[in-house]
């Protein structure tokens, strides 16, 4: 049975979680994004399956699409933008000691969350 979230920005599903690690596919809906966004306790991975967009890390901004990975450690600011016309999907493995949705501190956010 996985977990299955939807969020204004699209939704994500809980593949797989272990006392290690968390795995979820996230569909981003096409001009949207999620919030920029750092975490205390977990370091993400993330392989990008589907359509095209940007990824910031630290202020970085990195071109994504189908076969590309981005590494976010622990702490650094991060998020993903669909910049395509399809949905944008990415496997993220989360690494760490924590991996719940409350690790996470917003910076800035389309949908007005704290």
């Amino acid at each position: 049975m996985s977990e299955s979230e939807v969020r204004p920005w699209g939704r994500y599903e809980v593949i797989d979680e272990q006392p290690t690690h968390k795995i979820k596919r996230i569909w981003v809906k096409p001009g949207h994004q999620l919030s920029y966004q750092r975490h205390k306790f977990r370091a993400e991975h993330w392989f990008f399956i589907a359509g095209t967009g940007l990824a910031i890390v630290n202020g970085h901004e990195i071109g994504v699409h189908a076969g590309s990975t981005v590494d976010i450690d622990i702490g650094q600011l991060h998020r993903i933008r669909n910049s395509g016309t399809e949905d944008l999907i990415f496997i993220e493995v989360q690494t760490g000691t924590y991996f719940g949705e409350d690790d996470i501190e917003r910076v800035e956010d389309d949908f007005g969350r704290v």
